[in-house]
């Protein structure tokens, strides 16, 4: 089977971190989102994945190059030169799709049963299936009516809760037969949801929903990126955190220098060449990425490090992001709030 990661967008809701990475590339767990993705979709026999870039097209292009092997898996990396949408983007590599094939999003994280749910694609004999999840507030999703025999039969963009025709939201996971590309026009900026689907339905076509008992996050605030760190790391997502495992809850990667002294309580992931300092305390879910510097006695609560992060003396952090090469000063006490580095 093949796969099309969608990596192009630009993850405005997730700013100021997208600011710097594409959201693709944000680590969860000191690995970017992506990485999981391909992971997943490695495990469950996927051989061939193709990725669309366009918004800071570079650092994936750096990471993955244009065509790169991961766990037997080939990834190929195609740059497009103008937005078009989930379904053209897909279109404008149909030529790359002779056989069933999946449609994921790179920048959500999920441990969908791939394996179960093109089993149930090919039973109903599908031209597509969409992976759906229950969700409380249907007003931040599209959600999809089903009948009894799981046959789609409507679509509801954002609804407020109390108009709402379900509560199973469309998780942007989908598997098609290569016959569904007819229906996406050359060229064109075409979204799944909103322009394919609807002719699906119109033309009767064999369109069902999947839902399981999946986990799912579309990691769209900056809220839900702490929370799908903790959930990486409490086992909610069953993803694989790097580095070697100490005890029930600490994971820490090669090369990483930690004092004797640090005391952990929580969850916690140290990155690969982070260093340390005597008297630092580690509570809560933290992730401290690979080439951080945690100096004497700082503590930090329930907080993500991203590479190359650095905390002064006796610092104190709760509930915070550090950008990619931030630095936080000696004595400072934040709580809360995304901090990125000033470009200038």
């Amino acid at each position: 089977m093949k796969a099309m990661t969608l990596a192009a967008g630009k993850g405005t809701r997730l700013f100021p971190l997208t600011g710097e990475v594409p959201k693709p590339m944000a680590p969860v767990v000191d690995r970017p989102i992506i990485e999981h993705i391909f992971e997943l979709l490695a495990f469950h026999g996927v051989k061939e994945v193709h990725a669309n870039v366009f918004y800071l097209a570079d650092a994936l292009l750096e990471a993955y190059g244009e065509k790169s092997e991961f766990s037997g898996m080939e990834i190929n990396l195609s740059r497009e030169e103008k937005l078009l949408g989930t379904a053209g983007g897909v279109k404008r590599l149909a030529d790359r799709f002779d056989e069933t094939f999946v449609v994921i999003s790179g920048d959500a994280l999920t441990d969908i049963d791939l394996t179960e749910m093109l089993a149930l694609h090919r039973e109903r004999d599908a031209l597509a299936t969409i992976a759906l999840r229950r969700v409380n507030d249907t007003s931040e999703f599209g959600v999809v009516e089903l009948d009894e025999n799981d046959n789609i039969l409507g679509f509801q963009e954002k609804p407020d809760p109390k108009d709402a025709i379900s509560t199973l939201a469309n998780t942007g996971i989908y598997i098609f037969e290569p016959e569904a590309l007819a229906y996406i026009p050359e060229g064109e900026f075409f979204d799944f949801a909103t322009d394919v689907f609807p002719k699906f339905l119109e033309n009767g076509e064999r369109f069902i929903g999947y839902e399981g008992s999946f986990y799912w996050s579309d990691i769209g605030t900056l809220a839900a990126y702490r929370q799908a760190h903790y959930d990486a790391l409490s086992g909610r997502v069953r993803v694989r955190v790097p580095g070697e495992k100490r005890g029930e809850s600490v994971w820490v990667g090669p090369d990483a220098m930690i004092h004797p002294s640090v005391d952990f309580a929580g969850y916690v992931v140290v990155g690969g060449e982070a260093v340390i300092g005597r008297d630092v305390t580690l509570a809560g879910d933290v992730t401290v990425g690979r080439d951080c510097w945690i100096r004497k006695g700082a503590t930090i609560k329930s907080s993500i490090l991203l590479p190359g992060a650095s905390v002064g003396e006796n610092a104190y952090l709760e509930d915070c992001i550090v950008g990619h090469g931030y630095d936080v000063r000696a004595g400072e006490i934040i709580r809360g709030g995304a901090l990125i580095r000033n470009p200038n």
